[in-house]
Formats: structure tokens, sequence, C-alpha cells
């Protein structure tokens, strides 16, 4: 049951003390706010604590003085204390609801604020849907919880005032009952453990669904393009059910506290009750204070074993803080030494003996070592996993490298400031991805101040713009969920728009592979050629045009440079450009297109 439920390599275990210095960080900005939920908890307490009070000195006076005047009394106090009880009770869960949503808005901000600035390794090993899960449902959970313990804390209160007046009325019967007490306690503090550890893996069942529920919604398309819909409904509906189990456990967990605490207080109520007839019968006590004690009793009970049950609720409350806080208190792997402004960067970039693994993965740089000078365009090729798309996120600092260092323009690259650092850099990763909204929303994604004007002068310099008459609504088209209402060409000259756009210090280009209509290719190569002459840029190239247009073409293999040069000098040498060539990029020459023509020709 439990096989899928493994926690993150960042979870930790706190003691309820952390936890509660933890939520106080939280709740401190509302001390005030606070100090007045507490006096009406005291008022609410005191007010439901007097009731019994009036009406057992009610039925005393009645049996002494039964007039219409004494009748009057006892129902205008009854009612005076119900509607003060009420009037606190409202006005004290109308704060509880602001300050709640205030610390959850706080909480989620601040889990938000803490994913974002993890690197991308940090996704690789965690599952985005299980961390979504940690500031959504745990989140909800941690403020549900809070609403318990301000009921809590008012019972508490309400179960010393009755204390006291139970000791008032029969220090004897009181004696026996303050007894019973630990018993109670010592009934739910033992079941404490297996509520926390139920509790938790609840929430990581849900987590887990969430995941799925997330990967299939994602990959639909893929799923149905293979005619996999059963098969990935199969995979959630085994994870619904793994959660369905653990979930049914921890709830028959949780709702078996109540019912054992409430028979055992069935069986001291039974002996008091006992008791105190007896005291009444030998003329001890009145009967008024008979059924004042019996009342009190009552009262008196229901917040104890609500204090006690309700430790299981809070275990709840406690297990989703404790994987709030861990996932805010997680470390990014992205090491910052400092935070130096980077300033406008030349774009000269050296990477001196660098050392790079995911993880505990198999070593993808060694020693490496490589020079782009100011200004200079280096297209790296190689075939797959050769470290290309490595080196490129090494640079934009997704990643950290292990041993040596990187400079841009002298300086280690991690002592810049990440944030003003990545806004130097212009990535065009391979697969681009737009965001709902418009073409020109995107467009102006890094710059929002940027105006249509001059992304339409832009535009035009692709083509004369003609790419933008292929949209039905210029740049005012909705793009759709992750662009899909564009075509791939179509969304990879919006991103391409993007950086052009944004005027970094270094573009760093990933192409795409895939095959595209003749027009929508010489747009995009007309972008490109735009990009590399504007900057000092990396590509990672795929096509024979941005090889040939790039100063220097870097070959690499296994993580190492084994060759470097200009497309003609590389080619005439006869090595491994010269096969990569061969294989993946001359297919696309001219020549190669003309002499394919002339063979289908002579057929």
């Amino acid at each position: 049951m439990f096989s899928h439920l493994d926690t993150e390599a960042y979870d930790r275990q706190y003691s309820d003390r952390e936890l509660a210095q933890g939520m106080w960080r939280y709740f401190r900005p509302y001390s005030r706010a606070l100090l007045i939920i507490s006096v009406l908890l005291i008022v609410i307490a005191v007010t439901s604590a007097a009731l019994p009070v009036v009406v057992a000195r009610g039925v005393d006076r009645i049996q002494e003085q039964p007039t219409g005047l004494v009748f009057a009394l006892i129902v205008a106090a009854t009612l005076a204390s119900g509607v003060l009880s009420w009037a606190a009770n409202w006005w004290r869960r109308r704060l509880t609801t602001r300050v709640l949503a205030d610390v959850v808005l706080a909480l989620r901000t601040d889990a938000v604020a803490a994913a974002m600035h993890h690197d991308l390794s940090f996704y690789d090993r965690y599952a985005s849907g299980r961390i979504v899960s940690r500031i959504t449902s745990d989140s909800k959970d941690f403020g549900d919880v809070v609403v318990l313990v301000t009921d809590t804390i008012s019972q508490f209160i309400q179960a010393l005032l009755l204390a006291g007046l139970l000791l008032a009325i029969d220090l004897h019967l009181s004696l026996y009952l303050f007894a019973s007490i630990p018993l109670i306690f010592l009934t739910a503090s033992s079941l404490r453990r297996l509520m926390r550890q139920v509790t938790r893996r609840g929430m990581q069942a849900m987590a887990v669904v969430n995941a799925r529920i997330k990967e299939s919604i994602s990959g639909i398309a893929v799923a149905k393009n293979y005619r996999q819909e059963r098969a990935i409904y199969a995979d959630f509906e085994a994870a619904n059910r793994r959660s369905y189990a653990v979930n049914l456990r921890r709830g028959l967990v949780l709702a078996s506290v109540f019912p054992i605490l409430n028979a055992l207080s069935g069986v001291v109520v039974a002996v008091l009750v006992w008791a105190g007839g007896r005291s009444v019968v030998a003329g001890v006590v009145t009967a008024g204070a008979w059924y004042l004690f019996l009342s009190s009793l009552d009262r008196f009970f229901f917040p104890v074993l609500n204090l006690a049950a309700f430790s299981a609720q809070v275990q709840a409350g406690l297990a989703a803080a404790e994987r709030i806080f861990a996932l805010i208190a997680a470390e990014p792997a992205v090491v910052q030494h400092d935070r130096r402004l980077p300033g406008p960067l030349r774009g000269e970039i050296r990477f001196e003996h660098v050392g790079f693994r995911y993880g505990e993965q198999e070593q993808v740089l060694s020693d490496f070592n490589l020079h782009i000078r100011a200004g200079e365009s280096v297209a790296l090729v190689g075939h797959t996993g050769a470290g290309k798309s490595s080196i490129v996120k090494l640079i934009a600092r997704f990643y950290e490298f292990q041993e040596g260092r990187i400079l841009i323009d002298g300086h280690d690259i991690r002592t810049f400031d990440l944030a003003a650092y990545r806004r130097c850099l212009g990535i065009v990763s391979q697969t681009p991805f737009l965001f709902s909204g418009t073409v020109a929303d995107n467009i102006r994604y890094a710059r929002p101040d940027v105006s249509d004007t001059e992304i339409l002068a832009l535009a035009r310099q692709i083509g004369d713009g003609e790419w933008l008459e292929t949209l039905p609504q210029g740049l005012q088209t909705e793009v759709g969920e992750r662009g899909a209402w564009l075509s791939l060409g179509q969304r990879q000259l919006v991103a391409l728009m993007r950086v052009l756009v944004q005027r970094p210090a270094i573009f760093i280009l990933d192409e795409a592979t895939a095959s595209l209509d003749p027009f929508t290719e010489r747009q995009i190569q007309e972008a490109v050629a735009l990009i590399l002459s504007r900057a000092p840029s990396i590509v990672i190239a795929h096509r024979l045009s941005t090889v040939k247009a790039a100063d220097r073409i870097v070959v690499l293999e296994k993580g190492r440079i084994i060759e470097e040069g200009n497309h003609a000098a590389l080619l005439a040498r006869g090595g491994h450009y010269a096969l990569l060539y061969n294989t993946y990029f001359r297919h696309q020459s001219l020549a190669y297109v003309e002499q394919a023509r002339a063979l289908v020709g002579n057929r």
C-alpha cells in the first residue's frame, strides 16, 4: 500500500515545538487581532460556563420563592448569556477567518516563491504535481486546523472555569472526576504517533494522485496519439485506489479516537451520577446543586473530550505544516557566493576545468575548458549526450557544477545576483513554451513595457513581417494553452521574437529539429541570423545554415571538445564534424537538394 508513498529527500521531521515556532512566525504580524480573539474566547467560555450556574441558582430560588419575577429574571439571564455568547462567537469567527486567510496567503506565497527559486535539478527529482499538492491541499489542511485550534482554546478556558465551579459545588466528587482526566489524555496520547503517521501517509497519497492527474492531462495528446487513454486511466485508477485505501485507514484511525474517549467518559459520568444521587438522598447537597454539578459535568466533559480528540485533527495540521515548511526550507542546489550586479556584459565566457554531473549519475563534463570571446557566435554540435545542453544550462545557472569555475567577463558566474544575471540572457529552448494569452503578451513577456510599435518594427525585419499575416488577428491572436492554437513554426517565431525584444547581452539558442515548411524555415533562419548578429551567441545547432553562420563550431563528444573551427576547415579535415555533416547536415545543403532533384529527373 505504501510502496509509492516515499517521502521526498528534502522532507524532514519537525518537533511540535519547531512547528509551533514556524507557525508563530506567520501569526506574529496579527498579534493585535489574536489578542482580541483571545478576549472573545474568554467571553465565550465565561458565558457558556455561567449558563448552568444561572439555571441551578434559579431552580433553588424558585423552590424558595416561586414568583413570576423570578421566572422572568431566569429567562432574561439565560437569554442575555446566549446573545452575548453568540455575538462574541460571531466576532471571533470573523476575525479568525480574516487572519487565517492572510496567513494561508503568506504561506502559499512563500511556498511558491521557494518552488520558483529552486533550480531545474529539483524538478528533475520531484514531480511537480506533488509539489503543487503541498502548496494547495496541505495549506488548506493547515488552515482548517488553525480554526479548530481556536475552538479548542475556547473550550480549554471553559473547562478551567467549570473545573473551579465543580470544586466549589462538591470537592469530594470533583477529585474523583479530576483523577479520571489523566486516563483520558493518556489514551489519546497513545494514539498520537499513529495519527501523525497515517495523516502524513494520506497527504502523500493525495500528492501522488495530483501528480498522476497533472501528468495525464499534460500528456493527453501523446496518449491519444498512441491510443493509451486506457493505460493512463488505469495508472490514475491504481493511484486513486491506493489513496482511497490509505485515507480510509486514516479515517478509521481518526474516527476511532472520539468513541474510545467517549466510552471512558461514560463510565466516569455513571460513577459520579450514582455518587451524587446518594449525596442528594443523604441531604449533603441540594437538588439544585446536584443539577448544577451534573450540568457542569456534561459541559466540562465536552471540551475535555474535544481537547483529547482534537489532537487527532491537530496532527493533520501539524503534518500539513511539516510538509509545507519542508518545501520552504529546502536548500536550492544552485549556490551563489555574492550578489554582484552584472552591469553591461561584453559576453566573454570561460569554462575553466569544469566538472559537472546530474546528481549521482555519470559524469557529463570532466575538466572541461572552453573560451568564447566577446561578440563571437559559437555553434555546439555533437551526438545526443555529448554535453551540448548541459553547457548552456550551466551558463544559465539552471544547474550547479561541482568542479572548476565559469567566468563571464572575468567574473565568477556564482558571484552575480541570479535574477539580474538571467535578465542579461536570452534563451530559446528547443521546444518553445508559450503562455495563455495573445502573441503580443508572449513577445513582451520579459519586457512588459515594450510597445506594439516596437514589436511590429522587429517583426518586419523577419521576412518583411509576412509571418504576422498568417495569424488571424495579428499580434492580438490568442495562442491557447502552451501555444496549442499556433503551429510549431509560429511558436518558434514568437519565442525568437520574445528574445529579440528582450535585447539580452548573451543569446542562448537550442534550435528545434522539427521539419518545417520552406516559408517558415526561411523566416526562422532570418530570425536566427538577426540574433547571431546582435550579441555573442551560443547555439546548439541542428540546421546547416546556422552552423555555417557561426564564427566558430565546437564539436563535442562525451563531454569533451574534440574539434573546433569554421565549417570549411572542419569539413576539409575529414574528422568527426565531417561525419556529422554527412549524417545530419548534408541533406540540408543546396548542392545535395539539386543533386537529388537531378537523380529524380533522370529516372
